[in-house]
């Protein structure tokens, strides 16, 4: 398949691109809740706009009430809100939890879907147990307890905790901690007695909890999918989750860069403007490579993941790796450039390399991926 946009797909870039200038733009949503120290991090009225623009339920399906788009799509999206350091909880909500309900009883879809669809509720996932990105461990375990479970142990770093209607949470139903199988999805309601949050506010100024389960009983309605075989699910989950990170990576990068080129060409150094210095041409066309590059593999992970590939989970891992480095390269790069007012919190490229900081962990970092690509390719 081609690396560009058809008709449809690049009118909805230049939607996308358009809303999220007006509406999500750094001063008018990342830095008027960060210095508000808002405990969710992000407007709910913006989240119902994203409603109303119909990107809520982009991954949902036609007969859910939803767009029925797929993560090539989403990708479009995310690449604006990485552009724009826009804070939301699309990928959360809209990308990972919208994936993992697509597997759910129709009772199930029929109770969550039409509030993410709606904008009206907010959800996310619960997967990791630890300062890093590990899904092939699972310690939190939900035992049999009548005719449902019993939720037990504690998630880490779950984005927008404190804040979500529902938690889809991984848990183990049988087996040991490293084993492939016995692992069961349950979608958690926020008001279910004994699970705590305790939120802390990350390098990027979005919200995150430690999540704890003393013993919360779910019946058996909260059963994504099947007892036991979770794990497919889980993976289908994090694959769309990756993909949908790199595209938001690639806008943090594109928005890095863009705004490190603005710079080059205004700001004036012995008497010239220093984008006309050759050594820092060099650069910028560098980094220029490198970003497009890192657009070209997230947009071939999204497709094939939209085909149905089963090559999808390594391009993701790849997508995620490649991203990382090159987002990596853009901030640095836009802080070096723009010499020491970089540093300062006046100026938004600093804003952009805490976002990259953030993104570059959740879900795996660089080395996590790069190990997943070399397993998966026989290295």
């Amino acid at each position: 398949m081609p690396l560009y946009h058809d008709d449809d797909q690049a009118m909805l870039a230049e939607t996308a691109s358009q809303f999220m200038a007006e509406e999500g733009g750094i001063a008018k949503q990342l830095r008027h809740w960060r210095d508000r120290d808002c405990k969710d991090g992000f407007g709910h009225g913006l989240w119902k706009q994203f409603a109303e623009m119909g990107f809520t339920g982009m991954l949902v399906s036609e007969d859910d009430g939803g767009l029925g788009m797929g993560s090539y799509e989403a990708g479009i999206v995310l690449e604006e809100i990485g552009r724009n350091l826009t804070p939301s909880p699309f990928l959360a909500s809209s990308v990972l939890a919208a994936t993992a309900l697509k597997h759910a009883d129709n009772n199930a879809r029929e109770r969550w879907l039409p509030g993410l669809v709606s904008g009206d509720h907010v959800y996310t996932v619960a997967i990791d147990e630890g300062a890093k990105h590990r899904p092939e461990t699972i310690k939190t375990k939900a035992e049999k307890s009548g005719n449902g479970f019993k939720l037990t142990g504690q998630k880490d770093f779950v984005l927008h905790g404190a804040s979500s209607d529902m938690l889809v949470v991984a848990a183990r139903t049988s087996g040991s901690d490293d084993d492939a199988d016995g692992i069961t999805l349950f979608a958690v309601p926020k008001d279910a007695a004994n699970m705590s949050h305790d939120a802390v506010r990350l390098v990027d100024s979005s919200m995150a909890t430690h999540t704890k389960f003393d013993g919360v009983e779910l019946d058996g309605d909260a059963v994504i999918g099947e007892v036991d075989g979770g794990r497919e699910i889980l993976n289908a989950m994090l694959t769309a989750g990756r993909i949908g990170a790199a595209a938001e990576g690639v806008g943090v990068a594109s928005g890095a860069m863009d705004m490190t080129v603005d710079y080059l060409k205004q700001r004036k150094q012995f008497g010239k403007l220093i984008g006309e210095f050759q050594a820092l041409q060099h650069r910028a066309a560098h980094l220029y490579s490198e970003v497009e590059i890192a657009r070209a593999v997230t947009m071939k992970a999204a497709q094939l993941l939209d085909g149905g590939s089963e090559k999808a989970d390594l391009m993701a891992s790849v997508a995620k790796a490649k991203v990382a480095k090159a987002a990596g390269l853009a901030v640095k790069e836009g802080v070096q450039m723009h010499g020491g007012i970089g540093m300062t919190d006046e100026y938004d490229i600093g804003l952009y390399m805490k976002r990259d900081r953030a993104l570059q962990e959740f879900l795996g970092d660089m080395y996590y991926h790069a190990g997943r690509v070399a397993d998966m390719s026989g290295y």
